[in-house]
């Protein structure tokens, strides 16, 4: 009787006119860090995991229905880009100056492709600027002002930088000046807030993208691992997709998400024990917190961090589904069905 329900499963879907047979799967972050419960009130709890199960049953249904990993990637992004509740787009959070500098990449498994953007101060949704640089471009990263200019000049959303200023924001950064004027250390959650997806699409294709608006308080034009291809994003249909989140100077000096990826490839190490040995171990190690979100070509996915949370949430091969803020997942549910069911 246990397996009833997967079977069901795959009974409905092969019924479905849009549903493809072969697997696919998807994993999203909205951010890990200095999270912690005590930091959170049960109304924010809830309304973050509204969030990600919304998103994330989106980006299923669109895989299911056979959309590109590259579209579901960034059509997911950007409705995270547009939440208030994330440190990504609308909801980013300041610099020291009290403006906004967004970074963004994206990378495609199948041929390696790659765009990114750092910097960015008017792009409505920077992850759609990563993508015009991958297409439109014979670079992979564009920075500042050119940035900018490149995106505007390819027809994408532009806005006044104060577009993505959110109340929460702006306490958040008069907090973290007073406190570097005091001296004392910041621990907000918005610390190591990014975002990312990951996907296995029904081609078989892999693909990764991550968006942020940095550090808090960020100065000199800070840029951390989201916009650096092997630090923030990876994706390579020979081993996974990788999308990180944490303190970005770590990340870009053990180059966290192709390490994982080198071990699943050249060390036939499974994608949940390569990315434990790189988040558990080397990061760890090392003083680095975050964490990573990996998929497979079999549509295997990990979730892992070193850091008492990470908002999260997962649908992988089977179509089981994983959402969670902190250590344990908030609920193990098939994908359609209700987080009150579970």
């Amino acid at each position: 009787m246990t397996d009833l329900p997967k079977l069901l499963l795959v009974f409905v879907l092969s019924y479905v006119p849009w549903a493809t047979a072969n697997p696919v799967a998807i994993a999203l972050h909205g951010g890990a860090g200095t999270l912690t419960r005590s930091a959170i009130t049960i109304e924010q709890e809830r309304a973050y995991l509204e969030i990600l199960n919304a998103v994330v049953e989106q980006g299923y249904e669109r895989l299911q229905s056979g959309a590109a990993g590259s579209d579901v990637v960034r059509e997911v992004i950007q409705l995270m880009e547009n939440s208030p509740l994330f440190n990504a787009g609308h909801g980013a959070v300041l610099t020291w100056e009290g403006t906004h500098e967004l970074d963004a990449s994206i990378m495609l498994g199948q041929n390696l492709a790659a765009g990114a953007v750092a910097g960015v101060t008017r792009v409505k949704n920077p992850i759609e600027a990563a993508f015009a640089v991958l297409k439109h471009s014979p670079h992979v990263l564009l920075s500042g002002a050119g940035a900018d200019e490149f995106a505007e000049e390819q027809g994408l959303t532009m806005v006044g930088n104060t577009y993505f200023s959110t109340p929460r924001r702006i306490e958040a950064l008069k907090l973290f000046r007073a406190k570097q004027h005091a001296k004392i250390a910041y621990e907000g959650d918005e610390k190591f807030g990014t975002v990312g997806v990951v996907v296995l699409d029904a081609a078989g294709n892999l693909a990764a993208g991550t968006s942020t608006g940095g550090m808090t308080g960020k100065r000199w034009g800070r840029i951390g691992d989201s916009p650096l291809i092997g630090s923030g994003t990876y994706a390579n249909n020979r081993s996974c997709a990788v999308s990180a989140t944490g303190h970005g100077e770590f990340f870009i000096r053990w180059q966290v998400a192709s390490d994982i990826c080198a071990r699943v490839n050249y060390q036939g190490l499974g994608l949940m024990a390569a990315a434990n040995q790189v988040i558990h171990g080397e990061l760890t190690e090392a003083g680095g917190d975050g964490g990573v979100i990996a998929i497979d070509p079999q549509g295997n996915v990990a979730l892992v961090f070193n850091t008492e949370g990470m908002y999260r949430a997962s649908i992988n091969n089977k179509g089981q589904k994983v959402i969670g803020i902190f250590g344990e997942p908030y609920n193990t549910v098939k994908h359609g069905q209700d987080l009150s069911d579970g």
